[in-house]
């Protein structure tokens, strides 16, 4: 694709999602994601209600009545999106891509984060590290990840998440938000996930196609594994493998929602045919009840 046809797919996405974040995720992601400081903000006359804590007695001297000092919630933070690159992201069935709902999911967020000020960075990995964009402000810094999740080409496409993991912790030092998006068909990414989890804030966005978990009855289909290139024909026509491939799947998702509790991790897992805002809102309204419980 050329440069003109690359920024109107971006400006599209962008168009695409401006309603959603600013008529449904703007206020659960300002409530739920606050600041995690103060910062001074100005000097004015005591008012009835204020809290004597809050009185600047040099100030108040100097004047001769009382003054306080206001501060205000320091809103910045920073948000990470760990984003999969590898091929098996390039599967879909129905509705999109994976690639293309991470890409939307994405967009939503980054969108969000930088309507509260907050500052929005961007790592691709496969199984290797492909790129890293560091945190920054600004509606450029938002669409330049959104290109690069778009047409940046991977040198790999295998997956490793914990080497990613890993060189995330080392790399940011202040504490962020961290969306680690991928379909998280990849083993042994367990630990360094949750040592992660233990410095930064991690949510897990997990994104799949329904034909990964319940297969159609379509006859022989051939399938190849785009990471390893392996091929295999099964014959989906025969009810009792659907229904093994059911099983096993369903087991899966159990083992793996265990995993991500253990990990103390929330894991939100998002379908390619189904609408994400339902779900994405239901997670950010969860989050918040239970931060208020707290």
């Amino acid at each position: 694709m050329n440069t003109s046809d690359i920024l109107k797919k971006i400006r599209k996405i962008e168009i695409s999602t401006r309603n959603l974040v600013s008529e449904l995720f703007s206020g659960e992601y300002h409530s739920l994601f606050k600041g995690q400081g103060l910062e001074f903000s100005e000097v004015r006359a005591y008012q009835d209600g204020d809290s004597f804590r809050s009185i600047d007695w040099n100030v108040s001297a100097r004047m001769g009545h009382p003054y306080i000092k206001k501060f205000e919630e320091t809103r910045e933070l920073n948000v990470i999106f760990l984003i999969d690159s590898s091929a098996s992201t390039l599967f879909g069935t129905i509705g999109y891509l994976k690639s293309e709902l991470i890409t939307e999911i994405t967009a939503v967020l980054a969108f969000s984060a930088l309507s509260n000020n907050d500052k929005v960075g961007m790592l691709l990995f496969t199984d290797e590290i492909e790129k890293y964009v560091p945190p920054r402000k600004g509606k450029k810094s938002a669409l330049r990840i959104l290109r690069d999740i778009l047409y940046f080409e991977p040198k790999s496409v295998k997956t490793d998440i914990s080497k990613a993991v890993q060189y995330l912790y080392r790399l940011v030092k202040k504490k962020s938000i961290i969306f680690v998006v991928s379909d998280f068909l990849a083993e042994n990414y367990e630990d360094s996930l949750k040592i992660l989890a233990r410095k930064h804030d991690v949510i897990a966005l997990r994104v799949i196609d329904k034909a990964e978990l319940d297969l159609p009855n379509a006859g022989l289909i051939h399938f190849k594994d785009l990471e390893t290139g392996r091929i295999k024909t099964v014959n989906t026509a025969n009810s009792k493998f659907r229904e093994r491939f059911k099983s096993l799947t369903s087991d899966y998702e159990r083992e793996l929602s265990e995993r991500f509790r253990k990990m103390k991790i929330d894991l939100i897992t998002l379908y390619t045919d189904k609408p994400y805002v339902t779900e994405l809102m239901k997670f950010f309204k969860f989050r918040i009840r239970m931060k208020n419980r707290a």
